[in-house]
C-alpha cells in the first residue's frame, strides 16, 4: 500500500510539473513555436468592453513581445534620451514588481526605430535577447547577470558587408539542444548562426543568404529533427544539430525582403506568406530529405493580392483551411490545397495598410490580438469569422508609425498568454489582465 501510496504521489507530481510546464510563454508564440495555449479554465466571453489589468509597469518603446517563464516576465525596449540605448528588464509575474534591467548604448541606422523585435527567449535558467542592431546577450534569467554577450553586428561584419536588414534584425532566438540559434543575413555563410547556450562560442553557420524578419522553427521530417528557416533568398531546411543544408527552395522577394509571418505546417504541408511576394506552399517528403512545391501565388501588387500576403501576422493552419490577414487587414480564408480564398472579412482589424491580427489556438477557440489593442475571441471555419468577444486590453501608441501620418497608433507586438493571464506591451507599459474563469 505504501509503494502505491508513492507510487501514485510521484506520478501526481509529474503531472502537476508537466501542467506547470504547460502554463508558461517562454519564447516567440509560446512553449512550441506554434501559437497554440493549452490551458483551461479560461473565460468564454468578457464582462465588459474594456479588460481591467491586474497590474501596469510603465517601459520604452518596441515592437517585442513579452514572454513569461519561471515566475518572471522579460520585455525589451528602448529610450533615446539622453542617449540612444536598448534596454531588457524582468519583472515579477504576479505584482509586476521590477526584477532587474540591463542597459547598453545601442544607436539605430535602422528604419522603424521604435526598439528591439525580438522576444527574449528563456530556457534552463537563462534568458536570451537579440537587439534590432545585433547585440546579443545571454543573461542569468532571475539575477539579470551576463553571462556572455557578442556584437554580432561588429563580429560579422552585417552592416560593414551592406548585410544589415533595413528594419534590424527581428528573428527571435531559438534553442535546440545545447544550442542558440539565431538568423543575422551575415556574409562567409554565416546567414543562420548556432552558439553554446552555455558559453556562447560559435558551433556553427551556415547559408549565405540574406537575413529575413521571421524566426526559424523546429519540425520533424522523414524521421530527423529539421531547422526551418525562412531566410531574405529562400525557405530552407537545416540540421540544427551541425548546420548542414538538407533542402533549399529559391523565393527571391521582388523589391527587398520583407517577410516577417514564421513559417506554419500542418501534416506534411509548409507554408510562408509575404507581403509584397504572396504565399508559398511546399510539401514535405517523408522518406527522405526533400521538398516540393505544391502552389505559389501572387497579385500583382500590394492592393491587388491573391491568396495571401501577410505583413507582420503569422497565419493558422489547420490542414485543409489557412486563415491569415492579408496586406491591407482582410482576414482571409484560403484552401491550402490550392491558394483560392474562401472568404474574407473586413471586421476583426480595421482596413488599413500592414493592419495587423496575432493568433492565438486555445481548444476551439482562436484568441486574436489586433492592432487597435483589442482582445477577440473567435472561431474561424470555412463558414467564416465568428466573433464571440471583444474587448480592449490596451491603448494603441504612435511611435511604430510615428510621422506616418497612417493613423492614430498601433500595437504590433505578440502578447503572451500564461498562467491565465494576458501579457502584452505597447511604446508606454507594459500590463497583465486575468482570463481565468473564476
Amino acid at each position: 500500500m505504501r509503494f502505491a501510496w508513492s507510487t501514485a504521489l510521484f506520478l501526481g507530481c509529474i503531472v502537476l510539473t508537466q501542467v506547470a510546464a504547460a502554463d508558461e510563454w517562454p519564447q516567440w508564440r509560446g512553449q512550441q513555436r506554434d501559437g497554440v495555449w493549452g490551458e483551461t479554465g479560461i473565460i468564454d466571453e468578457f464582462k465588459s468592453n474594456v479588460i481591467e489589468p491586474v497590474w501596469r509597469q510603465p517601459i520604452g518603446a518596441g515592437y517585442s513581445g513579452p514572454t513569461v517563464a519561471d515566475g518572471r516576465v522579460y520585455v525589451t525596449d528602448r529610450i533615446i534620451e539622453p542617449e540612444q540605448i536598448e534596454r531588457v528588464h524582468c519583472f515579477d509575474r504576479k505584482t509586476g514588481e521590477p526584477q532587474w534591467s540591463h542597459q547598453y548604448p545601442c544607436a539605430y541606422t535602422v528604419g522603424y526605430k521604435a526598439g528591439p523585435r525580438a522576444s527574449v527567449t528563456i530556457d534552463d535558467g537563462r534568458a536570451y535577447a537579440l537587439g534590432a542592431m545585433g547585440h546579443f546577450h545571454c543573461f542569468d534569467a532571475k539575477a539579470g547577470k551576463v553571462l556572455w554577450s557578442h556584437d554580432l553586428n561588429d563580429e560579422y561584419e552585417i552592416e560593414a558587408s551592406n548585410r544589415m536588414p533595413i528594419w534590424g534584425i527581428a528573428s527571435s532566438p531559438l534553442i535546440y539542444r545545447d544550442l542558440v540559434i539565431v538568423h543575422i543575413g551575415a556574409k562567409k555563410d554565416a546567414s543562420i548562426v548556432a552558439f553554446d547556450r552555455r558559453s556562447g562560442q560559435e558551433r556553427w553557420r551556415t547559408l549565405n543568404d540574406r537575413a529575413q524578419y521571421s524566426a526559424p522553427i523546429i519540425l520533424q521530417q522523414a524521421g530527423r529533427d529539421v531547422l526551418i528557416c525562412w531566410t531574405g533568398d529562400s525557405v530552407a531546411a537545416v540540421n540544427p544539430a551541425s548546420g548542414e543544408a538538407f533542402w533549399q527552395v529559391p523565393f527571391k522577394p521582388r523589391n527587398m525582403p520583407i517577410g516577417i509571418a514564421t513559417p506554419v505546417v500542418a501534416d506534411d504541408q509548409l507554408f510562408v506568406t509575404s507581403f509584397y511576394d504572396g504565399a508559398l506552399m511546399l510539401q514535405l517528403r517523408q522518406d527522405e530529405l526533400a521538398v516540393k512545391k505544391t502552389w505559389q501565388r501572387s497579385g500583382s501588387d500590394e492592393k491587388n493580392t491573391e491568396a495571401l500576403h501577410s505583413i507582420i501576422s503569422t497565419p493558422l493552419f489547420d490542414g485543409k483551411y489557412i486563415y491569415g490577414v492579408d496586406s491591407y487587414g482582410e482576414l482571409r480564408c484560403l484552401d491550402a490545397a490550392t491558394g483560392d480564398r474562401v472568404w474574407e472579412d473586413l471586421t476583426a482589424t480595421p482596413r488599413n495598410r500592414w493592419s495587423n491580427i496575432h493568433f492565438v489556438r486555445n481548444g476551439d477557440r482562436i484568441w486574436m490580438f489586433n492592432e487597435m489593442g483589442e482582445l477577440i475571441i473567435s472561431k474561424l471555419d470555412s463558414m467564416g469569422f465568428h466573433e464571440i468577444s471583444r474587448a480592449k486590453l490596451i491603448d494603441p501608441t504612435p511611435e511604430q508609425l510615428s510621422g506616418r501620418g497612417r493613423r492614430n497608433g498601433v500595437c504590433w507586438a505578440h502578447p503572451a498568454f500564461a498562467h491565465k493571464h494576458v501579457f502584452i506591451r505597447n511604446d508606454n507599459e507594459l500590463v497583465c489582465a486575468s482570463l481565468a474563469a473564476d
